[in-house]
């Protein structure tokens, strides 16, 4: 879309020079044919560094944009952003005629599998019945697809995985932009999903795609049954999650990080290499690697164990 015509869309004015805008992208992402927002504080800093041809910001942050990047002023920069992102989502299925499928001849694709188009699925691959593959969609060799996996678009899926029943890889994100009312607006997500190589995905887990760019599963990680993986998250090599984890965006775990069952981390936050959550742990702030944590606020486990006992004995002296 022309630049003029996304703030004709957004009821924006602009009378500067025209540009054509490909696509929507991350402030440091973002090229000269790409629109970007910034929503506030969080991220403020990188708009004096961003590439992008245009940006949604408030005026107060104006000064702050780069001379080469247009300036879209908006009230609202992330509900403008989302109302953008509905006109630049992908369609979530090609209506070609003749889809273009790359199948090894050794796989093994059971009845009730939809494969879209441009779908490269390597050798010795088992797809078992009510699978959906989507378009753009790789499968590397020897990986197994359960009975009613869900693979959503673009997504990369390695050598060697396992999917297990009812999975869900590469749903949009949980992602709105709010008004003054308090009424949420959907943001479509255009990244994907990549797993790589010896990857297993728990049956009923789910794992969102990117805004952007990539939510990533990296090598021998291991996830349990009913874990949510938001967008835009980074899961280290080797690591183990456990049944009903919930990671929240944005999020990422070091190498051969154990996450305990019921634990739970919020967004933008880091955890480091070969650290433990306890079971029902509830992670708030970055946790540097090598020790167990558990509690709520998190805290190394054994202070946790520690106030829980003296929690205990206070109430016990009590009575």
């Amino acid at each position: 879309m022309k630049l003029k015509e996304i703030a004709e869309f957004l009821s924006l004015d602009y009378r500067g020079e025209d540009l054509e805008i490909t696509a929507l992208n991350s402030l440091l992402r973002a090229n000269f044919t790409e629109l970007t927002y910034c929503d506030g504080e969080k991220n403020i800093k990188d708009v004096p560094h961003t590439g992008a041809g245009a940006i949604l910001i408030k005026q107060e942050y104006e000064n702050l944009v780069p001379k080469d990047t247009k300036v879209l002023i908006s009230p609202n920069p992330h509900l403008s952003f989302a109302f953008l992102s509905k006109l630049f989502a992908k369609p979530l299925f090609s209506n070609v005629k003749e889809k273009k499928q790359d199948i090894a001849k050794s796989a093994k694709i059971m009845p009730n599998v939809y494969i879209g188009d441009n779908v490269n699925i390597g050798e010795n691959v088992v797809i078992m019945a009510g699978a959906y593959i989507g378009d753009n969609v790789s499968i590397g060799d020897e990986s197994i697809i359960h009975p009613n996996v869900v693979i959503y678009n673009d997504s990369k899926i390695g050598k060697k995985c396992h999917l297990l029943a009812n999975c869900v890889i590469g749903s949009d994100g949980f992602g709105y932009a709010h008004n003054k009312n308090g009424e949420h607006y959907k943001i479509y997500h255009n990244g994907n999903v990549i797993l790589e190589d010896y990857v297993e995905i728990g049956a009923c887990a789910t794992i969102d795609r990117a805004v952007f760019n990539s939510t990533i599963i990296k090598r021998g990680t291991k996830i349990d049954n009913l874990v949510q993986i938001g967008h835009n998250c980074n899961i280290g090599q080797n690591c183990l999650i456990i049944a009903q984890t919930g990671i929240s965006g944005s999020t990422e775990l070091g190498r051969s990080v154990v996450m305990g069952g019921q634990s739970a981390t919020s967004g933008h936050l880091k955890i480091g290499d070969f650290s433990t959550i306890a079971a029902r742990g509830g992670v708030s702030k970055n946790l540097g690697g090598g020790r167990v944590y558990g509690g709520f606020p998190i805290m190394l486990q054994k202070d946790w164990l520690r106030l829980q006992a003296k929690i205990a004995l206070n109430f016990k002296d009590k009575d």
